[in-house]
């Protein structure tokens, strides 16, 4: 019924018929209200929520979203078991194509997160472009920037339990490591990088996941 609902009341009547979203297990709607797109040729179950594609096969039923403001699907994407999606007003938030998030993730996005095409982020990962509360210096009195834009590269491979704060940019195919932190630009570094730690820095050069030995598997995990 959600998989249904969602599609015709978002979406043109040529493109809900589709069923271009599909949505797996218990979901909470607090809010739709936003603006949703999806750019590329639409497909069957392009996009999937709760989509059941881990090794883990029981849900919680905690997922929810909140959009607010608009949500932009470059093309194919997936959230695993028990996400949180969170646009708030005025807020633009791009996903693309391929990208991916695992199970319990939690993406909150209330200025601006662009995900690449292939970004892939592990279970237990969040993407959270604020602070939620002002900080300031307490000697100057100077009040720090609550949040900033997140702007993750193509091909990123990113595992499990990582936390990406405001302001993080990466370049193109760059490995995050298990439990870090990410907290800033680290396009300096270049092409085919792994980061890691609490604050995340660079641990080593020329090393990326095997995207195209990996092609076959990953379209097939879109498969309805």
């Amino acid at each position: 019924m959600k998989t249904l609902y969602f599609n015709f009341k978002k979406f043109p009547f040529a493109t809900a018929k589709k069923l271009p979203v599909f949505f797996y297990n218990k979901v909470k709607f607090t809010s739709i209200e936003g603006d949703i797109k999806i750019e590329g040729e639409i497909k069957k179950g392009m996009i999937g929520f709760g989509q059941p594609y881990e090794m883990n096969t029981r849900h919680k039923g905690i997922a929810e979203i909140i959009i607010l403001g608009k949500i932009t699907f470059k093309g194919k994407f997936q959230f695993g078991k028990d996400y949180l999606v969170f646009v708030g007003e005025n807020a633009s938030c791009e996903l693309g194509n391929m990208a991916s998030m695992a199970s319990n993730g939690k993406l909150i996005c209330t200025e601006k997160i662009v995900l690449g095409d292939y970004a892939r982020l592990g279970s237990e990962s969040q993407i959270i472009d604020t602070n939620f509360h002002d900080m300031i210096d307490t000697e100057t009195g100077e009040k720090f920037k609550k949040s900033a834009p997140i702007f993750i590269g193509n091909y990123n491979f990113i595992s499990n339990r990582v936390t990406i704060q405001k302001g993080t940019k990466t370049p193109d195919f760059c490995t995050i490591a298990s439990n870090s932190l990410s907290t800033k630009d680290y396009t300096s570094l270049g092409n085919n990088i792994l980061i890691g730690g609490i604050p995340a820095s660079l641990i080593r050069n020329n090393i990326s996941r095997d995207w195209q030995g990996e092609k076959k598997e990953l379209d097939d995990f879109l498969t309805i």
